[in-house]
């Protein structure tokens, strides 16, 4: 399929406007109650309140809307990305509060989310689109972390300390997306409730980094 084949018509009349985001909403909706097996053209018109039409005068199919609905839901939850950009919320904060803080931020977006990431984690195995716009959403979160935790370079317990942010946030970034995409008995015979699984990476975050 190409390039063209997953573009996006966009509706220029408020009606139009209004019929479009109930779809992308519709699709959002069914991501999240049944992945990506229960998103169809027919389910989304039915849930959306549109005849298909709707949707073809927008898009040429299914893998054009799935996409368009997937970037409806990422620019929402991008729009969180901006905490690590406002100083007020950092300024002033101890080291390990600091490194906790951005530890709970970044797992915060994953559960907010959950259900809808679960969705897209799961498909991007094999789904090349999907990972590679993952990836690149992934990427813009990790330099908002680093951002903030590298206010700290100098506190920091190692020699390169932007490659140990980064590898902080590679380890918090993984442990969530099993968490989300796999559940908590995944990976422990013991599985852990939210509170503790942010409670320990965020240890784990303040004894790699500020460990003497």
């Amino acid at each position: 399929m190409g390039e063209e084949d997953l573009e996006i018509r966009p509706p220029k009349q408020r009606r139009s406007r209004e019929a479009w985001n109930r779809v992308l909403d519709a699709g959002v909706a069914l991501l999240e109650d049944g992945g990506y097996e229960a998103f169809t053209i027919a389910a989304v018109c039915e849930r959306a309140r549109v005849a298909p039409p709707a949707i073809y005068a927008r898009t040429a199919g299914k893998e054009a809307l799935f996409l368009a609905v997937y970037e409806h839901r990422i620019q929402s939850m991008r729009a969180e990305h901006q905490v690590f950009a406002d100083d007020r919320r950092w300024s002033g904060l101890p080291a390990a509060e600091l490194v906790r803080a951005a530890v709970a931020e970044t797992v915060g977006m994953f559960f907010r989310h959950e259900r809808f990431l679960r969705a897209v984690i799961l498909i991007s195995a094999s789904h090349a689109e999907i990972r590679r716009r993952g990836s690149r959403y992934s990427q813009e979160l990790g330099s908002g972390f680093a951002h903030v935790v590298l206010r700290l370079a100098d506190t920091i317990t190692h020699a390169d300390a932007e490659t140990a942010v980064s590898s902080c946030f590679s380890t918090v970034f993984a442990a969530s997306v099993i968490r989300v995409a796999y559940g908590p008995e995944f990976a422990s015979p013991l599985p852990i409730d939210d509170d503790a699984f942010v409670a320990n990476l965020q240890e784990t975050a303040v004894r790699y980094l500020l460990s003497a």
